[in-house]
């Protein structure tokens, strides 16, 4: 699968700008670090590009029913799919590659970084600073929706320390911001 077929995938099943950017955002923290991992960068950006294509239409049955029509609709390999599932911790799917790892652990985390983007004058995440990052996410109100649990727990399984994988994700996005 093609980057523009996994994108027009994520268009035909997510209305939402929001949620298509949460994706853009997922993918670009994915990309960083298969970057950083020397792995595959377009595995791990189709992964993440796709994680969440399923979550509108199918809140009740995600990421299950994303699998399933991955599975019969594409050639993406089993580890693209298992790390699809084992991104929602609701599904049980142990996450035993890096690449899932490395889904789990961005995902959360780049929809904080996303919110505090959103708080500035300019909106721009090329302008939020760690530090700041660092004390939105001890604001358990800030973002409540994010599960700081979840960040926590999948840079503990990536083997990064919090911090230094806030300071990656936020790169991440920030780069991406500057090549838009």
């Amino acid at each position: 699968m093609t980057r523009e077929e996994a994108l027009a995938l994520m268009h035909a099943h997510t209305p939402s700008e929001s949620l298509r950017r949460h994706m853009l955002n997922v993918e670009a923290a994915m990309r960083w670090y298969a970057r950083a991992f020397g792995e595959d960068q377009e595995l791990y950006g189709l992964t993440g590009l796709l994680h969440d294509f399923d979550y509108e239409g199918h809140p009740d049955e995600h990421p299950a029913w994303g699998v399933a029509y991955l599975r019969e609709h594409t050639d993406l390999p089993a580890e693209v799919l298992d790390a699809v599932l084992g991104h929602a911790a609701s599904t049980g799917v142990p996450r035993e590659t890096r690449l899932a790892r490395t889904l789990f652990a961005v995902d959360e985390l780049t929809g904080l970084v996303q919110a505090a983007a959103l708080i500035r004058p300019d909106r721009d995440v090329r302008g939020v600073e760690l530090g700041s990052l660092k004390k939105r996410f001890k604001t358990r109100s800030f973002a409540a929706g994010v599960n700081r649990e979840e960040v926590e727990q999948g840079a503990r399984e990536l083997g990064v320390d919090l911090d230094t994988h806030m300071a990656n994700v936020l790169r991440a996005l920030q780069d991406l911001a500057a090549d838009s």
